[in-house]
């Protein structure tokens, strides 16, 4: 089994298949994984089998070792598209979440200010008044929903604590359409013998009424792209991502799909 585990607190710039040339940021150790899902198709695999040793980098450390890679991008390029916090796990796990956001947003006026600033996070701390309003002063607030399916939640996306998705629906639709949407597809059945695959009209249809009851600015749907620590799991088919992504155009939302 291939996992990524990224460097901290920067790294890149790489390309995105969603975002463009896109500088990383990541605000989780080294050396592991810190996150609220153990999702069974991770790239940086089970939870379980990176526990990091290394504590989570300081606000001004992330400010400092991005200031000094924007300084060298600014002159010896690339240009990023965007600065991207993602990496080992969630984001907005950091306890100074918030203020880091601040920190980027000036640095990002400073060196590139036409670059956008984008943090993928899986949700499931939107309800914290500081996440929700740091995530209100970014570009893109990409924020995922796999499904609306509890059961299928837990077998795949596997929280690592309390998890109402109906709760995390109001919660996206507090942002009241500042939010893109983030959905993987994808098929296959799972090591314990759960059948993965969410590209069926139970799953996609109530996924698309959801969505159009949060209103966002855009939908971000996606498959795999690297090797999962579940090896039972597959790619969703051009056709069936295209599918999707017209009917979420059908009604009215700008829709992008990776394949």
């Amino acid at each position: 089994m291939s996992t990524v585990i990224y460097p901290s607190p920067i790294f890149g710039p790489v390309h995105s298949r969603r975002l463009g040339v896109s500088l990383g940021i990541n605000l989780l150790p080294a050396d592991g994984k810190v996150c609220t899902f153990d999702c069974i198709y991770c790239e940086c695999g089970f939870n379980a089998d990176h526990r990091p040793n290394l504590r989570m980098p300081s606000r001004s450390e992330v400010a400092l070792a991005l200031e000094e890679k924007l300084a060298d991008m600014a002159a010896n390029g690339p240009q990023p598209d965007v600065l991207t916090f993602a990496g080992n796990g969630e984001p907005t796990c950091h306890p100074d979440f918030a203020g880091i956001i601040d920190d980027t947003i000036r640095l990002r006026d400073r060196y590139f200010p036409k670059a956008r600033i984008s943090v993928l996070s899986n949700s499931t701390r939107i309800h914290k008044e500081d996440v929700h309003d740091a995530l209100m002063r970014i570009d893109n607030n990409i924020l995922k929903l796999d499904t609306v399916c509890s059961a299928y939640i837990n077998k795949v996306d596997r929280p690592t604590g309390n998890y109402n998705v109906e709760q995390i629906i109001e919660r996206m639709k507090a942002f009241n359409g500042h939010i893109i949407i983030q959905t993987m597809f994808m098929k296959g059945v799972s090591a314990g013998g759960f059948n993965a695959d969410n590209t069926g009209e139970e799953f996609v249809a109530p996924w698309l009424e959801t969505v159009k009851a949060i209103a966002p600015q855009k939908v971000m749907i996606y498959t795999i792209d690297r090797e999962t620590p579940d090896t039972g799991l597959r790619k969703a088919s051009h056709e069936e991502l295209d599918a999707i992504c017209s009917r979420v155009i059908a009604a009215g939302i700008p829709c992008s799909a990776s394949y």
